[in-house]
């Protein structure tokens, strides 16, 4: 996909990666940029600041994500480009609080399940579209001290493959951007946490990465190249990866670990 003249919606895009990406949007040309969060004073302010659109929507509520969808198919005509982006880290293991991991699945997965059933049916109707799902590399290997955010972006990277097994072969693309730290204002509190031991990266370069990503219709956008070594590792031989990972719960697991509520994204 060649961004240029493309209607694009971004869920989530209040700040972090989601602004980032529609700001790297709306300078290659998209012909609307259309971001949508659930924080509406900070929302309208970037619009403002970028050149956006702005439709305030809690993604957790099927009413409001379909009302996104059809207010913007009303007004432009078609979605090209949907970027399932919000999401949220909450901490904890099995204890953690059952509302914890109810909020986990509405904003990680079932936002995405919501936008894409909404969005859907024009895309097939007319043979083309693209829904760009925001997970996480947690999402390929795990999430040191955080159950709720390893299983829920887990979930994430699996509806993704679904929907590009599933509708594929009528013109539907599908990719799974899933880096690790990224520079944003939560990022930044931890340095990245276990996750920075990589290296943290620019929003500018996650986005270079999602715009080559999308140009070649790949399925994997991996900003951090060191994460698909990381995946044929663990696919290779598991028990070492996990030993390997369990030192990094030992390094990390106790004060690295996810506290409450943030938005990721």
């Amino acid at each position: 996909m060649d961004i240029q003249n493309k209607v694009t919606v971004i869920t989530g895009a209040a700040s972090g990666i989601g602004k980032a990406m529609a700001q790297r949007f709306i300078a290659d040309g998209a012909k609307a940029v259309i971001i949508a969060d659930i924080r509406q004073r900070a929302l309208e302010t970037t619009a403002v600041e970028i050149g956006a659109i702005a439709i305030a929507t809690d993604v957790t509520n099927e009413a409001e994500v379909i009302k996104l969808i059809q207010q913007v198919e009303t007004r432009f005509g078609q979605i090209d480009l949907l970027c399932n982006n919000a999401g949220i880290g909450l901490g904890g293991g099995p204890n953690t609080p059952n509302e914890d991991w109810q909020k986990s699945w509405e904003v990680n997965l079932m936002a995405h399940v919501y936008a894409t059933r909404a969005a859907l049916p024009a895309m097939l109707e007319r043979g083309d579209g693209y829904i760009l799902n925001t997970a996480s590399a947690a999402g390929l290997l795990t999430q040191v001290g955080s159950a709720p955010y390893a299983v829920t972006k887990h979930a994430a990277v699996a509806y993704a493959e679904w929907l590009a097994v599933t509708y594929g072969d009528r013109g539907i693309k599908v990719s799974a951007l899933c880096p690790q730290a990224v520079r944003t204002a939560y990022t930044e509190k931890s340095n990245g946490g276990v996750a920075g031991l990589d290296g943290m990266i620019e929003p500018e370069q996650l986005c270079d990465c999602v715009i080559d990503t999308l140009s070649k219709e790949q399925f994997l956008v991996l900003p951090h190249p060191e994460v698909l070594t990381y995946m044929q590792r663990k696919a290779q031989d598991y028990d070492r990866w996990i030993g390997g990972m369990k030192r990094l719960q030992s390094r990390f697991g106790r004060k690295g670990g996810l506290g409450k509520s943030r938005p990721r994204r």
